[in-house]
């Protein structure tokens, strides 16, 4: 295997400064920092064919590169590249204010809003009722979804999530969201109830073999990734007749248009889901306005 050429490995250290302050500065979560990495190394590598390091990049060499990713990513991946960039100029400039910014005239592409595809109230009814809960993975399972649904957690809140944030008595959860934000979740009677079975009959039978505090853990009694939590989703979604395309995303966003659907406000909402800007959350509301619409022209005897 041949050495790096140096341009690469100076450009390696930059992205290692940058994203360490990224992460002191904003809280930058492991899964942002693991993309803006992967995107400065992918455009370091084309600069290190001329020798060149991300300190020498040119306004052409950012247009060049951004122009040929674009006919071969979507859009959304074309809009965190063009972001990994300005956020890492932006950072240089403060670092040595006398370096150029190439990123001054670079545009990201206009993305639509997606509306966030949501589950009916009856089909989040047979996916909780999907895990078995004699046994203790269906037991955990269970008390996953009750929570997700119940509280509006992302999924790595969910697989975050320790045991000191939890207040079963009062009902209560504190997330720890994006940005190291803190927010105080009520979680309700039946999730409650359902989290306190699992950490009663099942979480003793794993923890035994390792020393963790997160609420929940796989049966080596480690830390759920992302990809294990997803998978326990689609499996039980295929078993509740929903579909495999199910996502750990559609619990979340079933809880916003549930609650809105039966009379919550913006405001309330963009608290509990975490939102720092409410037309984040405004997205919602088109969600409940097209279940509205189904609604009336099912039921309306002139719709």
């Amino acid at each position: 295997m041949l050495p790096e050429p140096d341009s690469l490995m100076a450009s390696r250290r930059l992205i290692d400064d940058f994203l360490d302050a990224l992460w002191l500065e904003r809280g930058a979560r492991p899964n942002t920092r693991a993309s803006y990495r992967s995107d400065l190394l992918q455009f370091a590598r084309s600069l290190a064919v001329r020798e060149a390091t991300l300190a020498d990049a040119t306004e052409a060499d950012v247009q060049q590169w951004i122009a040929t990713g674009a006919r071969q990513t979507v859009a959304r991946t074309q809009a965190r590249r063009v972001s990994a960039l300005r956020q890492f100029y932006q950072w240089r400039l403060r670092e040595a204010p006398s370096a150029l910014d190439p990123t001054v005239s670079l545009k990201a592409p206009r993305l639509g809003r997606r509306l966030p595809r949501s589950l009916e109230e009856h089909e989040i009814e047979r996916l909780l009722d999907a895990p078995d809960t004699d046994t203790p993975m269906g037991l955990r399972d269970r008390a996953m979804f009750e929570l997700m649904y119940a509280s509006g957690l992302r999924v790595t809140e969910l697989i975050e999530l320790s045991l000191p944030r939890l207040d079963l008595q009062r009902g209560l959860v504190q997330v720890l969201g994006k940005g190291g934000k803190e927010r105080l979740v009520p979680m309700g009677e039946w999730a409650s109830e359902w989290v306190t079975r699992y950490l009663r009959q099942a979480r003793p039978l794993w923890v035994a073999k390792a020393s963790v505090d997160v609420v929940f853990c796989s049966q080596r009694g480690q830390a759920m990734t992302r990809q294990n939590a997803w998978l326990r989703i689609k499996q039980h979604a295929v078993t509740a007749g929903i579909g495999s395309t199910l996502s750990p995303h559609m619990l979340r966003h079933a809880f916003a248009t549930h609650l809105l659907n039966h009379g919550a406000d913006l405001r309330s909402l963009q608290s509990l889901l975490g939102h720092a800007d409410l037309s984040t959350t405004q997205i919602y509301t088109h969600v409940a306005q097209a279940r509205l619409q189904q609604l009336h022209a099912r039921h309306h005897p002139r719709a």
